[in-house]
């Protein structure tokens, strides 16, 4: 939308406040959570497979009903798309806290998804509305610092409120928050005019098959042994048997649930595959950290949640200044920058030892904190430059979605290759322990670990395991400072054509509720 054509929008102070509310509130509960998993299982008499149902449930419903979010704001209108989604999401945050049981708190999970699942694209497709075009490199930056200090965070307040009060306040706390947010929208925010568009049914089952089915592969993988269980494998050809279903269907489909004027769009789908790579390094190094730092190096929950912290001030200082300096600097420059320092940072991260100081954990997470805002700043905002400005809330829910399919997808690699490279490293170091080379386990181990003991043996079997999983844990560093390099030639696809003027048709009405 062009300066000629944009009308400024009343109260936008407090439309951003609600906005960036509800971002935050959202993209913390999928983080937020995970430190209080062991303290729900005792609360809840829940057994170790029961208790991730608490994450699963909830990202298999997210995913989902972020793919309809198009269709239902352009269809019901986007103001009362997003305040059934906050009313909805506040309330199930409330009965996930009173929880009773695991079944009804996996229940409510799932309804929490569902309902949370518009917040982020409904935000973003806000943002970019109420600010004209050449201010949208500093709106985006703004509602990033939700989007990507948010998961950040989430363990930190997680341990916090777990810690020093009770699991239940985890989502208690998004109460007063939601409470704020839907008195906020429903009192300033302009309305969209509704408009009609046929619904595929067919499209949306065969691509939540398929979504759900990928999404239960990834987390449930890891516990039931990949493809060597069953359930795996059928989650596998439901994938399969959902993506082709849909490719065949959308052929031949006058209205295809996603519309081919989005995945057209060259300069979109090579951000959204930036974005996947960046969901992959967002929580795919998170989930990597606390385990190093509370199990090899014996932190603990307090300590890594504000070790880390500052990983995130990084990300919102650098954010700012990109949001400055887009249409000023090249933004290809800005994220190769951000692609150099992440990749500058997991190379710091895989020279990591069992004595690495603390502030090398503080340092590392700020220049990856850096890297990150100079990469997600420039993306969203350039995504959606080629767009007509009716399709942003349909584009920002596949946005959405390739970010958060990045996160698990990242999440679930790196701890399987985690759990080989244990495995191999130690048999790998274990061989070299053996009755024949005593004269160098003499001269080497410490006196407690000479002995023919059970205890000695203990001690160094113990040694041995965590020896491997440190070099487990650089292996993955490694392999996503590579990567972010192997994705550094996409770059040349991001050029920036010349604006054109929009046509007024395409703007969506603007209209008072």
């Amino acid at each position: 939308m062009s300066a000629a054509t944009f009308k400024p929008v009343p109260h936008k102070g407090l439309i951003t406040l609600s906005v960036m509310l509800s971002t935050i509130m959202q993209v913390l509960d999928t983080t937020i959570a995970n430190v209080a998993l062991p303290h729900m299982q005792g609360s809840l008499a829940a057994t170790q497979d029961q208790v991730s149902w608490v994450l699963t449930s909830y990202i298999i419903a997210s995913a989902i009903m972020t793919l309809p979010t198009g269709w239902m704001a352009g269809r019901f209108g986007r103001k009362k798309v997003f305040l059934i989604s906050i009313a909805g999401f506040t309330l199930t945050s409330m009965l996930c806290g009173a929880a009773t049981s695991i079944t009804q708190m996996v229940v409510f999970r799932l309804a929490q998804g569902a309902f949370g699942a518009a917040l982020v694209p409904i935000a973003q497709s806000v943002m970019l509305d109420i600010n004209p075009k050449e201010k949208h490199g500093q709106a985006m930056a703004l509602w990033g610092l939700g989007v990507m200090v948010g998961p950040i965070l989430g363990p930190t307040l997680g341990g916090y409120l777990t810690e020093y009060y009770n699991w239940r306040w985890v989502f208690y706390i998004n109460v007063p928050f939601g409470l704020m947010c839907f008195l906020g929208i429903w009192q300033f925010l302009p309305d969209t005019k509704p408009h009609d568009r046929p619904f595929d049914f067919f499209g949306f089952f065969a691509l939540s098959l398929a979504l759900g089915a990928l999404q239960l592969l990834l987390d449930r993988g890891q516990s039931e042994d990949w493809f060597q269980s069953i359930e795996i494998r059928i989650y596998f050809m439901l994938i399969l048997s959902g993506t082709w279903m849909y490719v065949v269907h959308a052929a031949y489909a006058r209205h295809p649930f996603l519309s081919f004027e989005i995945l057209k769009d060259r300069l979109f789908m090579t951000a959204a595959v930036f974005i996947f790579f960046t969901g992959i390094i967002l929580l795919a190094t998170i989930a990597l950290l606390p385990p190093f730092m509370q199990v090899l190096m014996n932190y603990p929950v307090i300590d890594v949640g504000l070790t880390l912290a500052p990983r995130g001030i990084g990300t919102a200082v650098t954010m700012v200044i990109v949001g400055k300096l887009l249409g000023k600097v090249d933004v290809r420059l800005l994220i190769f920058t951000g692609l150099a320092l992440t990749a500058y940072s997991l190379w710091e991260m895989s020279l990591f030892s069992i004595f690495v100081p603390e502030w090398m954990f503080v340092m590392t997470g700020i220049v990856q904190g850096f890297g990150l805002g100079f990469i997600f700043v420039p993306l969203s905002t350039i995504a959606y430059s080629t767009l007509p400005p009716h399709t942003r809330t349909e584009a920002a829910g596949i946005f959405s979605l390739m970010r958060n399919l990045g996160s698990s997808i990242g999440v679930s690699v790196v701890i399987a290759m985690l759990s080989g490279f244990i495995q191999m490293n130690h048999t790998y170091l274990g061989e070299s322990l053996t009755v024949y080379n005593v004269q160098a386990l003499m001269k080497v181990l410490p006196p407690i670990l000479r002995q023919g003991s059970g205890v000695g043996y203990a001690l160094l079997d113990g040694e041995l395991n965590r020896q491997a999983a440190l070099i487990s844990y650089l292996n993955d560093f490694r392999f996503m400072m590579w990567t972010v390099i192997a994705v550094m030639p996409l770059i040349i696809f991001l050029r920036v054509p010349k604006s054109k003027k929009p046509d007024a048709e395409n703007i969506p009405a603007m209209v008072a509720d």
